[in-house]
C-alpha cells in the first residue's frame, strides 16, 4: 500500500512529516547524489512525532548538463560516487536515459526514441516544476517503452550498499514520479530494499502514476509517493532496486527522479511518576515509543529496559496502548521486555510498570540500560528518587521535675519539638532551682531539635544539662549531669536509638560514681534507691528515653534530674509521653 501527496496540498499525516524540516533537508541533500549518514536522531520530546531522517537521496544531478547520458553511466556525487544498473530491456527502446528540458533537440542516434523526444524531455520538466525546481535543468530518469520491455524487470538498482551506521531500522521510501499516455497501460512501479542479496518489498501496491497522481502538469500526472508500512530492516548496509511490474510497451511512460530512502524508526522515551515516592511505595515507569511524523505502521519494534541496582518491579500487572503487545516485566524483577507495533495513525503509544526501592536514594535509567534494541531509537535519561518515610519528631528534655506527697515541681526548662513532621529546635536555659526540703539545683540548660539532611534522613535529639546537684540532704550529689537521647533513621526507613549520660563528680551517699553501666541501681538503706543511667525504649523500639539520675524514695518521693527523649514514629501513631 502506499501514500501519495500533492505539494503544498499534502493530505493526511504524511504531508507533516515532509513539509518543512523534510523539505529543508531535501534541499541539502540535492547537492549529493547520496547522503550516507548514521541512522541515529537525537533525543526528542516523548509523543512529539520528529520527521523521518534521510539516509539515501538521489536528485541525478552530479555532474549533468545538457547531454543525456543513459542511467547506467552516471555517478553520483562524493564520497559514495554511487553507480546504478538495469535489465537490459530498460537500457534500450527509449528507456533509461537521464535527460532534461535543455537536451539537445534530435534524440541520440541509438536512443530508439525517435519522434518521441520531446515528449521524454517534457517528463523531467514536469518533475522538476513538481519539485520547485528549474524546469529547463531539472534531470530524471525516463522509460517511453518503444517495444515491450517484459514484466518484473530491474528498471534502476544501486551497486554499492551504502552504509546507514546502524542495524535494526525501519526503513522506508519517497520518490517523484510521472507517466503520460494514461490511456494506455500504466507503470507499475515498486521498490525493493536490498540487504545483501536478499531483496526486502516496501509496498503493497505498487506505484502507478497515472492512477494515483497528486496533480497533472503539462499534460502529465505528477505525484510524491511513499511506502505506508516501513520495512524493519536487519542490515547495516543497504541497495535499492526499482522493479517495473509492467511488461507492455503500450503506454508505461513514466519518468522518477528524487529517490529517497528515509529512516522512520521511532524513538523511546521513559518517564516516572511521580518523581519522587517514600520507600516501599510505588513509582509508575512509563515507556513512551514515539513515532516518526508521518505517523506510518512500525510493526514488530522491541527493546529490554534494565533497572538500576537496588530498583525493583512491584506487583500489578503491566498496562500498555501499544498494539500486539507484549511487556514482561515480574515483580521483584529488574529487567522489563516490551515488544510491540504502532498502528498506522498513532502518533505514540505507552508502556507502564510499577516500581519500588527499599533503600532511599536517586535511580535512573539512560540509553545504556535499555538492550536489545530492534526498531527504536534510544531515551535520554529519567530518574526517580525515593525518600525516607517523613515520620514524626519527638524530641523532649528538662533538667528535672519532682512528684512527692508534698511537693510537685513540673519538668523544668522543657525544650519540645514534639508530634511534628516540621523540623525545628528549642532551647531553653535557668539559672538555679530551689526543689524545698528535697534540695537544690544550679544551672538548667536543655536542647530538643529535630533534623533532615540533605538526603532526606531524619534525626531527633534531645539533652540536659544540670549543674550543682544536691539531692536529699546530701546523699546525691554531682559538679553536673547531661542526659541526652538520638532517634535517627537509614535509608531503609529503619529507625535506630540511642542514649547516655555524662557525669561529672557524681556521688550517691558519698561514694563516686564514675563511668555507670546502663540502669545502674544503687539502694540507700532506709531512705530509698538511685537509678543512674536510666535508658527506657520508647515508642515501640523507634525512641529512647534518659534520666541522668533518678531518685524513689521510701516516703514516695521521685526525682528526676536531667530528662532527655527521643523517637521518629510513623504518621498518624501516637506520639510518646514518658
Amino acid at each position: 500500500m502506499l501514500n501519495v501527496h500533492a505539494r503544498g496540498l499534502l493530505p493526511g499525516a504524511f504531508r507533516h512529516a515532509m513539509t518543512g524540516t523534510l523539505a529543508g533537508t531535501l534541499t541539502c541533500a540535492a547537492a549529493l547524489s547520496l547522503a550516507a549518514t548514521p541512522a541515529t536522531a537525537v533525543p526528542g520530546r516523548p509523543g512529539t512525532p520528529q520527521p523521518p531522517t534521510v539516509v539515501f537521496a538521489e536528485t541525478f544531478e552530479n555532474g549533468q548538463g545538457a547531454t543525456p547520458i543513459l542511467v547506467t553511466g552516471y555517478t553520483g556525487a562524493a564520497p559514495v560516487n554511487e553507480t546504478y544498473t538495469a535489465d537490459p530491456a530498460w537500457l534500450a527502446n527509449c528507456n533509461g536515459w537521464i535527460v532534461s528540458q535543455q537536451g539537445p533537440p534530435a534524440a541520440p542516434p541509438t536512443s530508439g526514441c525517435g519522434g518521441w523526444w520531446t515528449s521524454v524531455k517534457q517528463l523531467a520538466g514536469s518533475l522538476g516544476k513538481w519539485a520547485g525546481a528549474d524546469p529547463a535543468t531539472n534531470h530524471a530518469v525516463t522509460g517511453y517503452t518503444n517495444a515491450d520491455p517484459g514484466a518484473g524487470k530491474t528498471q534502476l538498482q544501486t551497486v554499492t550498499p551504502v552504509n546507514i551506521g546502524a542495524t535494526k531500522r525501519f526503513l522506508t521510501f519517497s520518490v517523484d514520479a510521472a507517466e503520460v499516455n494514461c490511456h494506455g497501460n500504466h507503470a507499475k512501479l515498486g521498490f525493493y530494499l536490498l540487504d545483501g542479496a536478499t531483496a526486502v518489498p516496501t509496498f503493497t501496491t505498487p506505484i502507478e502514476p497515472c492512477a494515483d497522481s497528486q496533480t497533472t502538469i503539462d499534460g502529465i500526472k505528477v505525484g510524491t509517493y511513499t511506502s505506508d508500512k516501513p520495512v524493519l530492516f536487519n542490515g547495516s548496509t543497504i541497495g535499492l532496486r526499482l522493479v517495473n511490474f509492467q511488461g507492455s510497451g503500450y503506454g508505461n511512460d513514466a519518468a522518477f527522479d528524487n529517490v529517497r530512502i528515509l529512516d522512520a524508526t521511532p524513538r523511546l522515551g521513559v518517564g516516572f511518576g511521580p518523581a519522587s515516592a517514600e520507600i516501599g511505595q510505588t513509582a509508575t515507569l512509563t515507556f513512551t515509543v514515539t513515532n516518526t511524523s508521518e505517523l506510518a505502521v512500525k510493526e514488530g519494534w522491541s527493546f529490554t529496559a534494565n533497572l538500576p541496582s537496588g530498583l525493583k518491579l512491584a506487583a500489578g500487572a503491566p498496562v500498555t496502548d501499544c498494539a500486539a503487545a507484549t511487556v514482561t516485566a515480574p515483580a521483584g524483577g529488574a529487567q522489563v521486555g516490551v515488544t510491540g507495533t504502532l498502528a498506522a495513525g498513532k502518533p505514540f503509544c505507552t508502556a507502564t510498570v510499577k516500581v519500588t526501592a527499599a533503600r532511599a536514594g536517586t535511580y535512573d535509567i539512560c540509553a545504556g540500560d535499555v538492550t536489545s534494541r530492534a526498531g527504536i531509537d534510544p531515551p535520554g535519561c529519567a530518574e526517580v528518587r525515593f525518600t525516607p518515610p517523613a515520620l514524626i519528631f519527638d524530641a523532649h528534655a528538662h533538667g528535672g521535675r519532682v512528684s512527692s506527697p508534698v511537693l510537685t515541681v513540673a519538668p523544668l526548662v522543657p525544650s519540645d519539638v514534639t508530634c511534628t513532621g516540621a523540623p525545628g529546635a528549642d532551647d531553653g536555659t535557668l539559672v538555679q532551682a530551689a526543689l524545698g526540703s528535697l534540695g537544690s539545683l544550679g544551672v538548667v540548660t536543655t536542647r530538643a531539635s529535630g533534623t533532615v539532611d540533605a538526603a532526606g534522613l531524619r534525626t531527633a535529639a534531645a539533652s540536659a544539662k544540670t549543674a550543682h546537684v544536691s539531692l536529699l540532704g546530701g546523699v546525691v550529689t554531682a559538679d553536673e549531669v547531661t542526659a541526652t537521647a538520638t532517634a535517627k533513621d537509614d535509608d531503609t526507613g529503619a529507625v535506630h536509638a540511642s542514649g547516655g549520660v555524662s557525669l561529672t563528680n557524681l556521688k550517691v551517699n558519698g561514694v563516686p560514681v564514675v563511668d555507670p553501666g546502663v540502669n545502674l541501681s544503687i539502694d540507700i538503706p532506709l531512705v530509698g534507691k538511685v537509678v543512674i543511667n536510666e535508658r527506657v525504649a520508647t515508642a515501640g523500639g523507634r525512641g529512647i528515653s534518659v534520666n541522668a539520675v533518678h531518685v524513689r524514695t521510701l516516703a514516695g518521693v521521685d526525682i528526676v534530674v536531667s530528662h532527655a527523649r527521643a523517637a521518629l514514629t510513623p504518621p498518624g501513631g501516637p506520639c510518646p509521653t514518658a
